[in-house]
């Protein structure tokens, strides 16, 4: 099991090259892939303000990430959100916090090419 951020997501399922060897084998081998619906709601927000261009719909893209078969997209509850803030970390950016809390509450890596979230999550895959 695995999870991905935003970015890995983004790469993933648009533009597999972007991605390293090392996130590229991890995310083939995985047996469950996992993303916080908050990667979701930041992709809309980017789409939407036009910091970023996808070849689709929000919503068809939502809609293709459903039909991954490995892949599961989970919705930030009330113990994420307390996770979240228990991080012992200064970082400001409530989706980051959010995906390394989800990250850590399955104990499992994260994939990211952030280097300031692998400076503060020890088990990542770039």
């Amino acid at each position: 099991m695995i999870v991905l951020d935003t970015s890995a997501l983004l790469f993933w399922t648009l533009d597999p090259s972007e991605l390293s060897q090392n996130a590229q084998q991890a995310i083939e081998q995985a047996d469950r892939i996992l993303i916080s619906s908050i990667s979701v709601w930041e992709i809309a927000l980017k789409v939407k303000c036009q910091k970023l261009v996808i070849p689709l719909t929000i919503t068809d893209y939502v809609e293709r990430l459903l039909r991954l078969e490995d892949l599961e997209i989970l919705a930030v509850d009330v113990q994420n959100w307390l996770d979240n803030l228990d991080l012992p970390w200064e970082h400001r950016d409530p989706v980051d916090r959010t995906i390394v809390a989800l990250a850590a509450r399955f104990n499992c890596p994260l994939v990211t090419s952030d280097g300031v979230i692998a400076d503060y999550y020890p088990d990542t895959i770039w």
